[in-house]
């Protein structure tokens, strides 16, 4: 893919940036509570303007500050402690969570700026939807984790280590895995894999990650899935094959004696425990994965017979993503650590139990185990009842303490990635009426027939109707430059929900409220179903449209850094989004951007569907010069000099604009948006390493420099 890239210090503002007319912007009008939160209007004795994460029913727009769009949009809720509303009234990251610093917090809409102002005021020229990663949060998740079992190991007396492994299709991103190798080395963290692809990712990089750390080998396996991860034992990586179908111990018997290579194995159990929502469709005995007990006793059998028992040394289960509560969490960890005790006493040489996935966040700030969007739980809590439920199982068989291992995904990397896409439109509520005297009306209907009067008279009375409903209903369509089914599939295809919010103008109330609709010709193409159960969101007013006097209005997706970028198609050939990898820096903006790279050209897309681009071009440039050529003929040009030259000017200018449209993304260029330059460049990928990144954000910028550049 065509990608640009380089290590942005955002020490000094675009010159444009500095006389930003967002602090002066026109107040729309108060609305009732009950058009903003969807709640009833109060009555003189109702709790409602007191209620936590209602807005009050007396602010007016005057007195209407980012604290109330902060408690409006839960930011507080979902949000904590990587996201809050800023003095500005915009969203702010706060990279290292609870530990961070007032001057180290870093305004979103700083970075969108910076990233898709063109080149010559000092931005990237990148074309939104933008994807953000933030590996400073990254970061602070996989500490956070590792600190609550290791707080829960030592508080409880536990006699073994906490080491996870982060499942990679979560997000496979080369960046975003390398980083949590890296970060992760210290604590031993691991990789899993479930697909060939997978595997040889996780086996590049944890050559640079720890020797400790884990690589769990899941999914359903071949031979030559078994074959690689045997191979990937002799190149001295820590791989554990899981058997997830009792016929896969026979390939790994026969695999592993030809090749000479003592494996590590595991086996995945059925539990009786299941989660009865949406994400535990693959838990319980009729589960898709895993052995049931009688299949994992058959197994040790075989192990047995040969001499392999001492290789089976890790219990591995899955009770299903976005576990709800810890009580759930208790009865799963109980039963699979009585299993493990039982493989113990029958002779395995039992090490590790790894718990699997589920560990889950908090997508509409409700702390509920009541839905699948939220969690009755804190990190902290969910590592205590781990380590509490197999710490009692074990002391009563007198089993020594196993590792312990979890397969959080989601919990790692959904904070870390913020979608930002523009709003380019709004429809209006209703269409004005065509202006015209009654007299004029009357004379029209009396020329009518009797039937085309009795049809006009009822649709008359229907289109009135229909008004009415229309200004009773303030809801409007704000078309997003985006397509859901790319960027947010998990929405369309089974209902998942995200935290939804404008990254702006939050010290002003929100006028209408909104659905969102996306570029595709789908009906499906739509958001409008919110967390807290809305159907519409609370929104600002579109002065002018997307290009009007207030500027580009931006929105963002939150806690999507799951599963979205994997699972997304090219639904309508619309392509990813422009990717930046922004850190926390000292300067006056405190973030600097150290990778940076544009998303999928309409190129890029139609070559994924089997199409060549380039001998697309040579169809449409021959078509091109036949066309030109009689066309100029038609002009009864006489075949001069100057004329032959004339036309292949003409052609060349037509080539020259086809070849633009190939290498361009797909979605539309908002001018507004400062997207001048969104064309590729012939980009190759630029990015800093780390040193590069330190010498830069080391030394203070000339005044003539905005940043600087760093080529691989």
């Amino acid at each position: 893919m065509p990608a640009l890239g380089c290590c942005v210090d955002a020490a000094v503002a675009p010159p444009a940036y500095a006389n930003s007319p967002l602090g002066s912007l026109p107040v729309p009008p108060p609305l009732p509570l009950s058009f903003i939160s969807g709640a009833p209007p109060p009555t003189p004795m109702s709790p409602t303007s007191a209620s936590a994460g209602s807005v009050a029913a007396d602010v007016d727009s005057s007195h209407w500050s980012p604290s109330h769009s902060a408690s409006l949009y839960k930011i507080d809720s979902w949000g904590a402690p990587y996201f809050a509303v800023n003095p500005s009234g915009n969203v702010s990251v706060r990279p290292y969570g609870h530990a961070t610093l007032a001057h180290q917090e870093i305004d979103l809409l700083k970075i969108v700026k910076k990233v898709s102002d063109p080149k010559s005021v000092g931005g990237l020229g990148l074309q939104l939807p933008l994807i953000v990663r933030l590996p400073d949060v990254l970061r602070d998740r996989l500490e956070s984790l590792h600190s609550a079992f290791e707080f829960a190991i030592q508080t409880q007396g536990y006699e073994a280590r906490y080491q996870g492994v982060f499942p990679v299709k979560c997000n496979q991103d080369r960046f975003v895995v390398e980083d949590i190798v890296k970060f992760g080395s210290q604590f031993r963290f691991g990789l899993e894999a479930g697909s060939k692809p997978e595997l040889l990712l996780a086996m590049s990089c944890l050559c640079k990650g720890s020797p400790e750390a884990l690589l769990v080998c899941n999914g359903f396996k071949d031979a030559g899935y078994i074959t690689l991860a045997l191979l990937a034992r002799k190149l001295d990586l820590n791989v554990v094959i899981v058997l997830e179908q009792e016929e896969e111990v026979d390939l790994v018997i026969e695999i592993s004696k030809k090749l000479n290579v003592r494996p590590v194995i595991g086996a995945r159990a059925k539990l009786r425990t299941k989660h009865s929502g949406h994400f535990g469709s693959t838990s319980g005995e009729k589960g898709k994965f895993g052995l049931t007990t009688t299949q994992i006793l058959r197994v040790v059998k075989k192990l047995e017979v040969a001499e392999m028992l001492d290789c089976f040394q890790l219990l591995h289960f899955h009770i299903g993503s976005q576990i709800p509560s810890t009580a759930l969490l208790t009865d799963g960890v109980g039963e699979a650590a009585q299993i493990y005790c039982e493989l113990v006493r029958l002779g395995a040489n039992m090490q590790v139990i790894d718990i699997g996935g589920g560990l889950g966040i908090d997508y509409d700030g409700s702390k509920s185990a009541d839905s699948d969007l939220s969690v009755a739980y804190t990190l902290e809590e969910y590592a205590s009842a781990v380590v509490q439920a197999i710490r009692y199982v074990c002391d009563r068989k007198n089993v020594k303490h196993p590792v312990l291992c979890s397969e959080s995904g989601r919990a790692i990397v959904s904070h870390h990635s913020i979608l930002i896409f523009e709003a380019v439109s709004a429809s209006v509520s209703r269409a004005a009426p065509v202006a015209m005297s009654p007299l004029g009306l009357q004379y029209l209907v009396e020329g009518l027939t009797e039937d085309a009067r009795s049809d006009y008279t009822k649709m008359t009375t229907a289109a009135l109707r229909a008004m009415e409903i229309g200004a009773s209903d303030p809801v409007r369509t704000y078309h997003v430059n985006l397509s859901i089914f790319t960027s947010i599939p998990d929405y369309w295809a089974i209902g998942q929900l995200f935290p939804i919010v404008p990254i702006h103008h939050l010290d002003e109330r929100p006028g209408v409220r909104g659905v969102l609709s996306d570029l595709t010709c789908d009906s499906d193409g739509k958001i409008d179903k919110f967390i807290g159960g809305g159907t519409s969101l609370p929104l600002h007013e579109m002065v002018g449209g997307g290009c009007g006097e207030r500027g580009p209005y931006y929105l963002g997706m939150f806690l999507g850094g799951a599963y979205e970028e994997a699972l997304g198609g090219v639904h309508n050939l619309f392509g990813g989004p422009s990717v930046v990898r922004v850190l926390q820096s000292d300067g006056p903006h405190s973030f600097a951007v150290t990778r940076a790279m544009p998303g999928p050209s309409c190129g890029d897309v139609l070559r994924v569907m089997q199409h060549e681009p380039e001998l697309m071009f040579e169809t449409l440039k021959h078509r091109a010069e036949e066309y030109c050529g009689q066309e100029h003929g038609s002009n009864g040009g006489d075949g001069d000099t100057d004329d032959y030259d004339h036309g292949m000017a003409n052609n060349s200018a037509l080539a020259s604009s086809l070849a633009q449209y190939f290498h361009s993304m797909p979605y539309l260029v908002v001018p507004s948006s400062c997207s001048l330059t969104a064309i590729n460049n012939g980009g190759g990928l630029y990015y800093c390493n780390g040193e590069d990144y330190d010498a830069v954000v080391d030394s203070s910028p000339n005044e003539d420099e905005q940043w600087s550049y760093c080529y691989a």
